[in-house]
């Protein structure tokens, strides 16, 4: 009976979880927050069903022992290392001011020393699942200073794991603080990390590759399964550290095998679900009641984080080397907190440093944040846009931001292109080719440096910044291509770059099927949306193996890009043009053929070759040393590796075809004249 109580609360609690995020999603606010609604739902302080709060919990640890796994499991050191400035005194500073605030909140609130600190330590640390989903959300994943979020919330989730080691010793004790205990903890965790890294980095990639060269998925998860919970309840019992320290160490462990990849893979699920029950067992512990009695120091303590944490972040901005923008996307991402919060408080109401009523406004606070997070970030591009209107505030405030270098010589007739990724590489070598010449504009400090080895103009930084894109020359520029996939930054570039240059041809790339829309009606000529164009490409493709001409579907897709690559048939001119692509197949076809060194025609002229009597199809073209000769002469003589072009409709190009195929240079044999 007790199994199937358990079975029953597990159902509630996702059932609920999966109600209460659909919700969320519709109203737009991330998934968490439905979640945490869902436990109070079933929580002991709301009617109706009540889930067992022990018993939730116990599944709950799972989740903080996956949501850590993963978090080792995606670090990289590498990745850190490139943002380092901005992540190690950003986060470490902020985290230290956060700590002054909260301790300083809890003084005026009459706690206790140690309860300030935890409530501190608590709302200085911010949700890493909150801030990627935002980050997806709001189409900022690839940016710079997305990277710069991504690594100050790693050092964050390091300092985290580290409190959560170093916090048992600010237990209430009658001695005060064990400096003996402090050390002895420090070491005990310090010991578990090397042994569990040098000697686990030898043995389990090892294992996992024995293992999945059985070619068994479901032994490769139990693997990893067994692999993440076993050292993190062995940290537990035999080092005496938490759970959620051995997890992450199992992570960056497994992290050392070719096969993380696939690892991270196949454990998604179990960390999805099982979070999602951390999250409900959260929810649970929130009595509405309290909210209701306590709304005022409630809204104080969600200001505290929001506006508090702002502030300090703009305030490092200011004092430390950093891009305006930069700072501002950092202040608006992170002022929130989340699991790791939860987490922290868990702990210390476990350990006695505070009560239920101030783990419930961690709860509350941080239900607040995250709700109204989306909200912060809308006004990063608002609160630039107005810093920047007062020329001597933006230039202190943004003193830092590296020089723009300018493009050696005054560029005219030039391509620019923004963004130097997967297409903007594409497309720089082929007008390298071409020799057309071109302007880079790039944020990412290592492509320019590339750019530059290959001499290359560039600017580096942000194009959605109008500053940078007036060095490009855009009113002396051939077109732009806006080739990035941040589909905001790049609506902010075509408006921009239409005020500043109205007739300059823009293509730009969607990233979604709004955006098409969006950057056509900003004053993009050509939009392109990679995955939708790949289906345009399979239809030309299939087309072309039906034997419709070329040019007619160059013309019918051309059309279907025009209509925002809607494949109905809706508009006048996508019917004519059907029309004339079902109608061209028994019309003309053009063809180029190659006069091969030993074909006979050589040193013959057209009028002696006399091809259109013995074909019917006719010269329109040759192609000689990158030179086309357009409606040639009957006395033009054709040379070796000429490409010639006929025109005819099928059974003509198929005879010239078989006459070029059959050209042997057989003695006696000529050409018919």
């Amino acid at each position: 009976m007790h199994q199937v109580a358990l079975l029953i609360n597990i159902a509630m609690a996702l059932v609920v979880a999966f109600i209460g995020g659909i919700i969320a999603r519709k109203v737009g606010l991330p998934t968490i927050v439905g979640y945490l609604i869902a436990g109070i739902a079933i929580g002991p302080f709301t009617p109706g069903f009540v889930g067992d709060t022990n018993a939730i919990s116990q599944l709950a640890e799972l989740g903080i022992i996956f949501l850590m796994f993963g978090v080792g499991l995606h670090f990289s050191i590498e990745d850190l290392l490139k943002v380092k400035n901005i992540a190690l005194p950003g986060a470490l500073g902020r985290m230290a001011l956060s700590v002054m605030l909260g301790f300083g909140f809890g003084q005026l609130a009459g706690w206790e020393p140690t309860s300030s600190i935890v409530i501190g330590m608590a709302i200085s640390v911010a949700s890493t699942v909150v801030l990627l989903r935002n980050l997806t959300d709001s189409g900022q994943s690839n940016t710079p200073p997305a990277k710069a979020v991504i690594g100050w919330v790693i050092v964050e989730d390091l300092a985290t794991v580290l409190i959560l080691v170093l916090l048992p010793t600010l237990a209430n004790r009658a001695d005060g603080f064990n400096l003996g205990a402090f050390m002895l903890t420090l070491i005990k965790a310090a010991t578990f990390v090397v042994l569990a890294y040098f000697v686990g980095k030898k043995i389990i990639p090892w294992i996992l590759a024995r293992i999945a060269h059985t070619r068994s998925r479901e032994l490769f998860i139990l693997a990893v399964l067994a692999i993440a919970l076993g050292i993190a309840l062995s940290a537990a019992e035999l080092f005496g550290v938490s759970f959620a320290l051995g997890a992450f160490v199992a992570g960056i462990v497994v992290n050392e095998s070719p096969l993380s990849h696939q690892v991270a893979a196949d454990v998604l699920p179990f960390q999805e679900a099982f979070a999602v029950l951390f999250f409900v067992s959260i929810g649970m512990l929130v009595n509405p009641l309290y909210i209701f009695n306590n709304y005022a120091i409630i809204l104080a303590f969600a200001a505290l984080i929001i506006i508090g944490k702002s502030l300090a972040t703009l305030f490092l901005g200011f004092v430390l080397p950093w891009p305006g923008q930069t700072t501002l996307v950092l202040a608006a991402f992170l002022s929130q907190i989340g699991e790791f919060s939860f987490i922290m408080g868990q702990e210390g109401v476990k350990l006695g440093l505070i009560n239920q009523d101030q783990y419930s406004l961690i709860l509350a606070g941080a239900l607040i944040s995250i709700i109204l997070n989306p909200l912060v970030i809308c006004l990063v591009g608002p609160t630039q846009a107005w810093l920047q209107k007062m020329p001597f505030v933006w230039r202190v405030f943004n003193r830092h931001a590296p020089h723009l270098p300018k493009p050696e010589g005054a560029l005219q007739a030039h391509v620019v292109i923004i963004g130097y990724g997967r297409v903007g590489r594409h497309i720089v070598n082929l007008l390298g080719r071409l020799t057309i010449p071109h302007l880079v504009i790039e944020a990412d400090v290592e492509r320019v440096e590339e750019l530059n080895a290959r001499n290359i103009p560039t600017l580096y930084g942000d194009a959605s910044n109008s500053e940078i894109l007036i060095h490009a020359g855009l009113e002396k520029a051939r077109a732009l291509v806006v080739a990035g996939p941040n589909e905001p930054a790049s609506e902010l570039v075509v408006a921009t770059a239409k005020q500043l240059a109205p007739k300059l041809p823009i293509i730009a790339r969607a990233a979604t099927e709004a955006g098409i829309a969006q950057l056509a009606q900003l004053g993009a000529q050509d939009v392109i949306h990679p995955e939708l164009e790949g289906g345009l490409e399979i239809v030309r493709h299939t087309l072309l193996s039906l034997n419709f001409p070329v040019q007619e579907i160059i013309h019918y897709m051309d059309a279907v890009r025009d209509d925002h690559y809607d494949l109905q048939v809706n508009t006048a001119e996508e019917h004519r043009l059907l029309h004339d692509l079902i109608h061209a197949t028994h019309n003309i076809e053009i063809v180029w053929l190659t006069v091969t060194p030993e074909n006979p025609l050589i040193g013959q002229s057209i009028a002696a070759a006399n091809l259109r009597s013995q074909t019917g199809a006719s010269i329109v073209a040759i192609l000689r040393d990158k030179q086309t000769i357009a409606n040639p002469k009957s006395h033009t003589i054709f040379k070796a590796e000429d490409r010639v072009s006929f025109i005819g409709d099928k059974e003509q190009i198929e005879a010239v075809e078989q006459l070029f195929s059959q050209a042997q240079p057989t003695a006696g044999v000529e050409w018919e004249t």
